[in-house]
């Protein structure tokens, strides 16, 4: 509901943007124009991300489809950059070459589009604060990428309308149409330097991000505590979706047990961690009687061919 909500106010905001902007010939107006439409599409991008993650694992992806979010994410950060930055960029230059005069009642259609504009991207943002408030707020909530790239869309489109704004009621003051440059150049820095931040997120999440830390320490202790177990010489994490973890570790048994015994000791303790942390749903244990420092250096550890 938070996407759509977005999308069709971007929607809406966009085609009053770039009819104002053509109308007023105002460079910041068609800069925030460039911006919806950017907005409009990566909703898009993110309502195929929210369907295609929850399909279902198959033969050919295994571990299921929940990192559609992050590929999905990263497009919309491509398409802010380009459609939205670049464009702005352009249009903050092209304006400061351009002596086009502007009129009253193109300024006063300007200030009225933004005006409206201001308070749908408003009432949007709103929305998706919200939805943070509703998972609990901070960072946590915002570790579901649709959610984060829309309070981001949102959050910078308010900041950019309101730099649109000032841009063009100095251009209507002063007559110099440098403001309205400046304030197209500034949009423009600032969607490149989110589509940045975005980008950097999603990228991170789509080649294997480990489970935080602190997760990660509670699954360690939770290995330790179980007394059929000498120590933990290896454990990895990776987020493979939003509520999907991958946990494999390598651990060291107590002496003694024979296979019957080291089968059912590893599946007692896979259904405890399951049981303890629900996200972890891929779980793996390799149970080894080495050495830790010679265990660092197996497969599993460094990651070779034939690892557990």
């Amino acid at each position: 509901m938070t996407v759509l909500v977005a999308l069709a106010a971007n929607l809406v905001i966009a085609v009053a943007k770039a009819v104002g902007g053509v109308l007023a010939g105002s460079p910041a107006l068609l800069s925030e124009a460039a911006h919806s439409v950017a907005d409009s599409l990566n909703e898009v991008f993110l309502l195929a991300a929210l369907r295609r993650s929850r399909r279902p694992a198959d033969a050919r992806h295994p571990f299921g489809y929940g990192k559609e979010r992050f590929f999905w994410s990263l497009l919309a950060a491509v398409g802010i950059f380009v459609m939205g930055g670049c464009f702005s960029f352009f249009q903050g230059v092209e304006a400061l070459g351009s002596h086009t005069e502007e009129k009253f009642s193109g300024y006063v259609a300007g200030l009225i589009v933004l005006g409206v504009a201001l308070v749908a991207e408003g009432v949007s943002l709103l929305r998706a604060l919200h939805q943070v408030r509703r998972q609990g707020g901070g960072l946590g909530a915002l570790r579901d990428p649709a959610l984060r790239t829309v309070v981001a869309e949102d959050g910078t489109a308010v900041l950019g309308v309101t730099l649109a704004l000032v841009g063009m009621a100095l251009h209507m003051v002063t007559g110099q149409v440098v403001w309205e440059a400046s304030a197209s150049l500034a949009i423009g820095v600032l969607l490149v330097y989110v589509a940045f931040r975005l980008g950097r997120d999603a990228r991170t999440q789509l080649i294997g991000e480990a489970a935080d830390p602190e997760l990660t320490g509670r699954i360690r202790a939770l290995l330790r505590a179980q007394p059929e177990i000498d120590s933990v010489e290896a454990l990895f994490t990776m987020k493979m979706g939003l509520d999907s973890t991958l946990v494999a570790a390598r651990v060291d048994l107590v002496p003694g047990l024979d296979s019957e015994r080291v089968e059912e000791v590893a599946v007692r303790i896979k259904r405890s961690l399951a049981r303890t942390f629900p996200d972890a749903d891929q779980i793996f244990l390799d149970v080894t009687d080495r050495p830790a420092g010679e265990a660092r250096k197996s497969p599993a550890a460094t990651g070779e061919r034939g690892g557990a």
